[in-house]
């Protein structure tokens, strides 16, 4: 009977319920768009955001416009004067056309100067310092275009220019002939004289190092020619292939892609083996201009790909020489720096000299020559695709001329022996196939 009365009164006990909650699928839907859609908004947020810092960046390294107004200002007042003023700011017949600015005060673009392709390089800010870092061409005056004065004489003229040589090159025997040819592309118009504004804009350009190389080395075939000048603006030759590697894409795309996935495009899209090694010939020979030449050496800070280009004919021409300065001028310039350590005496990217711990200043002497820095670039471009048959010697002799230093005995020697057995190895293979 207690059992039935315990099974009775359970009955009337109100069950437990649980809670069960029905989504309409519609309302799931909704849900899975909304997130999609989140996602979406996101992804075009960060994309938006990215390409608005580029295009900030590429619109303060790219300042054409501002460059142009200084300069044609400065020409229209008669403050300077050159071949290239006319058509920059009267008939404009040179313009900026594709920009490869890479520093806000060192403006670079590809140029048009009466339907000829050039290059056109214009300095924007002054610099009272060096800075080891960043900047291999300071800006030495004070207030631009002030120098020569009215008044000038040309002989005046001559010995201030001789002067500079002086600081930049060392006590040479024959600065001179080189103040005499710097007066010969000073004289714009081909009048036979200097005028004063062509005398400022010689003399703006002479604080650059590149401007200096170009006039030195104007009949050396890896050298770009100088089309023209105004001010410290000039237009030098133009370069079909502006890289080693690689093909040029535009800045959006280079943004996505990974440095790995890049390297690999490069070393694809390069010309063939016996191609390379002609280009690889004109590296070494221009090497040679540089090393020891008639006004003292110069060296070359930063051996990267993008400062070497060639033509249709896989000869090879210099894109950039902004950061190929005088040894005496570097020795000068870095010799007693305060350093820490060897990582404090840099110059460029590929200047390096040794801090002397008791002294706690940096050596002027450099410790790798042009040559080492070159093949160093070298390396992988040329053993790629190498014949069988010479790839073995090839990277031996690679190795070697990696391995020259400054300070080695004999060095000098041994720079000259290496560049020459290099170049006969590589024009030994290519001297009868058709690349060559």
């Amino acid at each position: 009977f207690q059992l039935r009365e315990e099974v009775t009164f359970q009955k009337f006990l109100p069950k437990p319920h649980t809670a069960t909650f029905f989504v309409p699928r519609n309302a799931r839907f909704s849900y899975v768009r909304m997130k999609y859609l989140f996602f979406s908004w996101l992804a075009v947020f960060v994309g938006s955001w990215i390409i608005y810092v580029q295009y900030s960046t590429y619109t303060e390294l790219c300042r054409g416009k501002d460059c142009k107004k200084i300069i044609c200002d400065k020409y229209k007042t008669g403050v300077i004067d050159g071949p290239a003023c006319n058509s920059l700011c009267v008939t404009e017949t040179l313009y900026f056309g594709k920009c490869l600015s890479t520093k806000p005060n060192n403006q670079m673009y590809l140029g048009i100067w009466d339907n000829l392709p050039g290059v056109v390089k214009c300095q924007m800010e002054q610099a009272l310092h060096l800075d080891f870092g960043t900047e291999l061409e300071p800006r030495k005056e004070i207030v631009l275009f002030d120098k020569p004065t009215r008044g000038t004489t040309v002989q005046k003229f001559k010995e201030m220019v001789y002067s500079l040589f002086k600081a930049k090159l060392g006590d040479q025997g024959n600065l001179s002939e080189l103040v005499n040819l710097i007066l010969t592309v000073a004289d714009g118009d081909k009048d036979g004289q200097v005028s004063l504004g062509e005398a400022k804009s010689a003399w703006a350009l002479l604080q650059l190092n590149e401007f200096l190389l170009m006039v030195i080395l104007q009949d050396k075939e890896h050298t770009p020619k100088l089309m023209g000048f105004c001010g410290d603006l000039y237009v030098m030759e133009s370069v079909e292939y502006t890289s080693l590697y690689g093909i040029s894409l535009p800045w959006v795309i280079e943004l996505f892609i990974p440095s790995g996935f890049r390297r690999s495009m490069d070393q694809l899209f390069t010309p063939s083996w016996p191609r390379k090694a002609k280009i690889a010939i004109g590296l070494l020979e221009f090497v040679e201009d540089v090393f020891h030449g008639p006004y003292g050496n110069f060296l070359m800070c930063d051996t990267s790909a993008k400062n070497l280009g060639y033509n249709d004919k896989y000869d090879l021409k210099m894109v950039d020489m902004r950061k190929i300065v005088p040894e005496t001028n570097l020795k000068e310039l870095i010799k007693d720096r305060h350093c820490e350590s060897d990582l404090d005496c840099v110059y460029g990217t590929d200047c390096r000299t040794s801090c002397d711990q008791s002294t706690m200043k940096c050596t002027s002497e450099v410790i790798q020559p042009n040559l080492a820095k070159a093949c160093q670039l070298l390396k992988d471009y040329l053993l790629r695709g190498a014949p069988s048959e010479i790839r073995e010697e090839l990277e031996k002799q690679l190795y070697s001329c990696i391995a020259l230093k400054v300070t080695a005995n004999q060095m000098e020697m041994e720079h000259s022996l290496i560049l020459n057995n290099l170049k006969t190895l590589l024009w030994k293979k290519i001297s009868y196939t058709n690349d060559s």
